[in-house]
C-alpha cells in the first residue's frame, strides 16, 4: 500500500507532457515570428523538430485552421485569431463592468447596458448593489420593450420599417396599469422623442419603479444606458441621468467595444 501511494505521489508532482502537443506548439510559435509566412524547413529547424515530424503537425495544423499555406509558406490561420479574441472579448467585459460600476457608486443607483441586435434587444450588463437593486425582469425584456425605458430608447433609434417590424414581433400590450395602451400611442410617443434626450417611464414595467435610458452613438448599431429608481425616490431621476448623460463620453469608447460581446 506505501509503495503504491508514493506512485501516485510521484506521478502527481510532475505534470504529463504531451509531446506532440508541445511540437505543435513550437511550430505555432515559430509561424508566429513571421507575419509573412515561412517554409517547413525553416519552421521545423526553428522549433527544433525533424522534418517529417513538422510536415505532418504542419498538416494537422493547417487543417485545423491554425495555420494557412499561401504560395509554399505557413502564416497564422484563423483559428488563432478566434483564441486571442477570446482574450479581447474578455478585456471588453471587464471594461464594460467597470464602466458600469463606476457610475453605479457615483450617482448610487443600478445601471444598465443594451443593444438592439438582430432584431432583438439585448440586455449586456446590469450593475447594481443590494442597496440599490436592479429591477426583477418579471416579464421577458425582449418581448416588452414598449413597456420599459431601455426598450423604448432602442425603438426610437430604429427607422420606422424596424420599428414596425419589430411590433409586429412583440405586439405591445399593457404590462401594468401604467403601460402604453396600444400600438398607435407608442409610435407617437416614439416619434416625439427628440434625439439624444431621455426617455422616461414611470412603473410601465414595473409598478413602485421609475426609470429612465439615454440612447448611446457607438457606429451604426442602437445602444442604451439606464438607471432605475424606486417610485418614493423620483425626485432624483431626471438629476441623475442628467448626470449620466454628462458624463457619458468617458465610457463611449468601452461601450462601442461592448456592442461586439
Amino acid at each position: 500500500m506505501a509503495t503504491f501511494t508514493n506512485a501516485v505521489g510521484t506521478h502527481a508532482a510532475v505534470p504529463t507532457l504531451i509531446g506532440s502537443v508541445q511540437r505543435a506548439l513550437r511550430l505555432l510559435e515559430a509561424a508566429a515570428s513571421h507575419p509573412d509566412g515561412a517554409p517547413a524547413k525553416q519552421l521545423a529547424r526553428e522549433a527544433g523538430i525533424p522534418l517529417p515530424t513538422a510536415y505532418h503537425l504542419l498538416r494537422t495544423l493547417t487543417h485545423e485552421n491554425y495555420l494557412r499555406r499561401e504560395k509554399g509558406v505557413f502564416v497564422v490561420g484563423d483559428a488563432v485569431d478566434l483564441l486571442a479574441l477570446g482574450g479581447s472579448v474578455q478585456n471588453r467585459r471587464t471594461r464594460l463592468e467597470e464602466a458600469l460600476a463606476h457610475w453605479r457608486d457615483a450617482i448610487g443607483v443600478p445601471v444598465y447596458f443594451a443593444v438592439y441586435r438582430e432584431g432583438e434587444i439585448e440586455l449586456v450588463a446590469v450593475s447594481d448593489t443590494p442597496y440599490a437593486p436592479a429591477v426583477t425582469e418579471w416579464a421577458d425584456f425582449r418581448e416588452t420593450g414598449h413597456a420599459h425605458a431601455i426598450g423604448q430608447c432602442l425603438l426610437s433609434q430604429l427607422g420606422q420599417a424596424a420599428r414596425r417590424d419589430h411590433l409586429d414581433r412583440h405586439p405591445v400590450r399593457p404590462v401594468t396599469p401604467y403601460s402604453v395602451r396600444d400600438r398607435r400611442a407608442l409610435l407617437e410617443r416614439l416619434a416625439a422623442v427628440e434625439r439624444m434626450q431621455p426617455v422616461v417611464e414611470r412603473q410601465e414595467y414595473a409598478l413602485g419603479t421609475v426609470c429612465a435610458a439615454i440612447p448611446i452613438t457607438a457606429g451604426s448599431t442602437a445602444a442604451a444606458m439606464a438607471i432605475s429608481l424606486p417610485l418614493h425616490q423620483e425626485e432624483r431621476l431626471l438629476p441623475a441621468i442628467e448626470q449620466l448623460r454628462k458624463g457619458i463620453g468617458g465610457l463611449l469608447s468601452s461601450l462601442a467595444f461592448s456592442i461586439s460581446i
